[in-house]
């Protein structure tokens, strides 16, 4: 009897609905956040970018960390191809400006070909129904300088001008998130 209760428990536990990313079809919110592009602070508007076509909405956790330094790198390089297929990006962290400004700028990540968001509170985050996780305390990115923000869940959305998701991405490494995003804006570009 107890092993036939301590089942349907976890199984009414298993049916409770977890937070989970918007998916394809929602509506994704609109924000507008300060931003850096090449070192430059400036304000950012979702709705704004979305009236010149498709837009790359990628969170992660921080700037100047491994997984992020390789994902705004990879995102850099292929600018160009996004560009191309009618699309721009923006990426969005709970880091503050000012190490945005120095992310954007640097040759080795973002180049001066990206732009960056600022989401100190994760609220932005949180209303694409990702997980904000606390800084651990002592941690430190790849300078040795410490992270006193906290992290949002390594995400790609591609949201179309009508401000629907088109797509999402997770559960894949930094550079397959580059790899997929851009496999989409591309199909979306052909099938015009």
């Amino acid at each position: 009897m107890k092993l036939q209760a301590i089942t349907l428990l976890a199984l009414a536990v298993a049916a409770v609905p977890v937070l989970a990313a918007l998916k394809e079809g929602d509506p994704a919110p609109a924000f507008s956040a300060q931003a850096s592009l090449a070192g430059k602070a400036f304000q950012y508007s979702l709705l704004e970018s979305l009236k010149k076509g498709p837009v790359v909405v990628y969170f992660y956790p921080s700037a100047f960390t491994s997984g992020c330094n390789l994902e705004a790198h990879t995102f850099s390089e292929n600018a160009e191809k996004f560009q191309a297929a009618g699309a721009s990006i923006i990426g969005v962290s709970l880091d503050n400006i000012e190490r945005l400004n120095a992310f954007s700028a640097d040759p080795k990540y973002c180049a001066g070909k990206l732009a960056v968001a600022s989401d100190p509170d994760g609220m932005i985050a949180r209303s694409y129904k990702l997980k904000v996780d606390d800084a651990s305390p002592g941690a430190k990115d790849t300078r040795g300088v410490e992270i006193d923000h906290g992290f949002a869940a390594r995400t790609t959305f591609v949201v179309l001008p009508d401000g629907k998701v088109a797509a999402s991405v997770d559960g894949v490494t930094p550079f397959e998130h580059v790899q997929k995003a851009l496999a989409i804006v591309q199909g979306l570009h052909d099938a015009r």
